[in-house]
Order: structure tokens, then C-alpha cells, then sequence
């Protein structure tokens, strides 16, 4: 992977000043319009250069729900719906992992890419163009926090159009849920038959909510068999989550993640109480300088991660210690005001890049929209699985 990162601008942000401050700052910076936001903005080539992940996009559309900034979050929730309506190929109601950062409009949306000079050509990330079902999740959460009675049911029915393309990938296998989506290319993309606790854990909140919202008991299943393959997860000697599992839908992927014991327990209804301990495996063996990893290997902060633990906990009512947790996410500020992924150099997750399994899936001191936005979900104690401000 190509990173070139530009010199750090001036400062537009006090350290002090809110994260819900800069994430609408970032929207009140761009032209009118539906609006995908750069997932690493200081990035000036290579494949992250002008990508705006939708998970990152999707978590911080929620994120402006929280701090009550409803119209800039519609701007994102408006381009999420431009995206379904307007690929380049498909028209079956799926989005792509990423698109282009900008203003959306007039005709079909652009996807990242980058001028490879060896190659003498224009690239594409496999991964980017693919459309995993936990992304497909964050999008649906995310048009499901902007729907109201303001707004009317386009974004209602932009999640449940995304929900009917993800209801194709249940599984029969093991303990059924689903299966991981799609990697690679139109017009043949190659299928990813793992599953995941993280995804299924989204789709489950996801499915939940639509099943509320439209009446429609086919949500209300495909939510319980997303929740009931997470629950299988559960190792209780470990008093944790595995990862999910291998190709073959049933050998569990042993990887310890921090989403994965964070995420079940803040989006599944009752889950704190019965998996309370995933807090203490993830205290005891993920900790690291005041804040969190991503795995055991404890190689460094990981601010996204960090502020998902303070989320939880604050939801919890353990507000010292959430607030404890707000400060180290604090120390992670970029020099203009958002937030870094992580506080060294490259901090590897215990996965390998989709796109090169030789090479580890690594974040980087970069900063990063997923961070800040996570950083203003716990700031504001906003559960994004809820839209609310407390457990389900």
C-alpha cells in the first residue's frame, strides 16, 4: 500500500473544542449537496487518497445524529442514497465499500482509484469496489438514525432496499447468519463465505431497527438469525467472542478483536448482562498505555476502538472510566482538530490485507474520520445501534 501524507496543516480546532464540532465543521466545508467525506483527508496519493469508506461515512452520519446536527447528517444519508441508485453496474440495491470524497451528483458515482506510474495506468482497489454485508449494515444504520418524521421514508426505504440485497447472503451452514458479501470487480466478483461476528452483530441492530420501523416480520427474522449466530460465538472459557469463522462457515477464526467483544454487547438486547466478562477479557488482555488495541498483541492505541470501550462504558453508567478513556482519545487530536487512528506508526490488527494476504491489514497514524467519529459517538454517549442514548 502506497501512503504519501501531506505537512500537517495549521490547527482549525482548540484540543478542547468537541468532536462533534469538527466532524460538522468538515460538512459545513464542503459545496452544497449529497456529500461523501474523505476517510484519511491528509492523504495526497495511493489507494486511501480521496477514499471515502462508507463505514467511515456511515458512522459518521450517526455521529451528527447524536450531536444534533440532523441536516449536515442528511447530506451523508442523501449521497448513500444517490450511491444505490447510481452505480456504475449494479442495480440490484447494494453500495461498494468506498466511493470518491466529494459532492455527489450527475449521474453515476465515481469510485476511488489512483495513476499507478510503474503500470502507467489507473487502479482500483479490489477491496473498495467489493460490498461487504457489515458495510451494507453501517449504511442501513446509518439511513435508519436520519429517518423521521421530518424526513419522510426515502431513507426507511433505501435501508430496507439495502437489507433485501444483504437477505440473499444468509447461510444454512454451522449456526446459519451471514455470510461476508462480495470482493473484486464487476462484473464477477469473487464471494466471501466466512462469516462474522462483527458483521452479523450490525446486521442484527440493523435488521432490528427496520423490523420496528416497517412492521415486517421478514426484517424480525433475518435480525434473530444474525443475533443467534453471534450468540454462538460466545466462548465462556474465554469470556469472549471469537472473530467469526473461516471459509467454511463453521471453523471459528480464532483472532481476538476488540469490536468483536465491544460491539455484541452494545447492540444485542440483554447482551451486556450476559456477556458482561467480554469487558473484563477485553480490560485484561487488550489494554494498553490507558487506552485499547485492536488485538492482543497490545502494539499501540487504537483511538477507534478506545472510544467504542468508553461508549460502552458510559452507557453502562461507569462513567469514570468512560471519562478516563475520553481523555486518551483526547491526547489522539490531529493538528486540525481530528482525531489519529492510532498512536504509532502501524498497528497491526491480526488480519491480512484482502487485497495482498501476504501483507498484515495494518491502521496508521493517519488522521482518520472513523476515529473522530466514534470519539463524538462517545462523547456524546450516542449508541449508534440504537440511535439513542442507551443500551437496547
Amino acid at each position: 500500500m502506497i501512503i504519501a501524507v501531506t505537512t500537517p496543516r495549521p490547527a482549525l480546532a482548540t484540543a478542547e473544542a468537541s468532536a462533534c464540532g469538527y466532524l460538522a465543521g468538515l460538512i459545513d466545508k464542503a459545496p452544497p449537496g449529497p456529500l461523501f467525506l474523505p476517510s484519511y483527508p491528509t492523504v495526497n496519493s495511493g489507494p486511501l487518497h480521496g477514499a471515502a469508506y462508507l463505514y467511515d461515512n456511515a458512522v459518521a452520519a450517526i455521529a451528527l445524529i447524536g450531536c444534533g446536527e440532523q441536516d449536515k447528517a442528511r447530506r451523508i444519508g442523501a449521497a448513500i442514497l444517490w450511491a444505490i441508485d447510481n452505480d456504475r453496474t449494479w442495480r440490484d440495491g447494494r453500495l461498494r465499500n468506498a466511493y470518491a470524497a466529494g459532492v455527489v451528483a450527475n449521474g453515476p458515482v465515481k469510485l476511488p482509484g489512483w495513476w499507478d506510474n510503474t503500470q502507467n495506468k489507473w487502479l482500483e482497489d479490489r477491496y473498495q469496489v467489493g460490498s461487504d454485508v457489515g458495510n451494507m449494515a453501517w449504511a442501513m444504520l446509518a439511513l435508519l438514525s436520519i429517518d423521521d418524521a421530518n424526513t419522510g421514508s426515502r431513507f426507511r426505504d433505501g435501508a430496507a432496499r439495502l437489507g433485501s440485497w444483504v437477505a440473499q447472503w444468509a447461510d444454512g451452514r454451522g449456526t446459519g447468519g451471514f455470510t461476508g458479501g462480495t470482493f473484486g470487480h464487476e462484473p464477477t466478483p469473487e464471494l466471501r463465505t466466512w462469516k462474522s461476528t462483527e458483521h452479523n452483530t450490525d446486521l442484527a441492530a440493523a435488521f432490528g431497527i427496520l423490523a420496528t420501523r416497517t412492521g415486517d416480520s421478514r426484517w424480525r427474522d433475518m435480525a434473530t438469525a444474525a443475533e443467534r449466530f453471534v450468540d454462538t460465538m460466545w466462548d465462556p472459557a474465554c469470556g469472549c467472542f471469537a472473530a467469526g469463522t473461516a471459509e467454511d462457515g463453521v471453523t471459528r477464526n480464532p483472532i481476538l478483536a476488540l469490536d468483536a467483544q465491544v460491539w455484541p454487547l452494545t447492540a444485542l438486547p440483554g447482551a451486556a448482562r450476559t456477556f458482561a466478562s467480554a469487558v473484563t477479557t477485553a480490560e485484561q488482555r487488550m489494554r494498553v498505555d490507558e487506552g485499547f488495541s485492536y488485538g492482543e498483541d497490545r502494539d499501540g492505541v487504537w483511538t477507534e476502538g478506545t472510544s467504542q470501550m468508553a461508549l460502552l462504558l458510559k452507557l453502562l453508567g461507569r462513567t469514570a472510566e468512560a471519562k478516563s478513556l475520553i481523555a486518551v482519545i483526547e491526547s489522539q487530536r490531529s493538528p486540525d482538530g481530528g482525531f489519529y487512528a492510532t498512536d504509532v506508526r502501524a498497528l497491526p490488527t491480526g488480519f491480512m490485507l484482502d487485497t495482498d494476504p501476504a501483507k498484515p491489514r495494518l491502521y496508521f497514524r493517519l488522521p482518520h474520520l472513523g476515529a473522530a467519529s466514534w470519539a463524538a459517538l462517545a462523547e456524546q454517549g450516542f449508541n449508534p445501534f440504537t440511535a439513542t442514548k442507551g443500551l437496547p
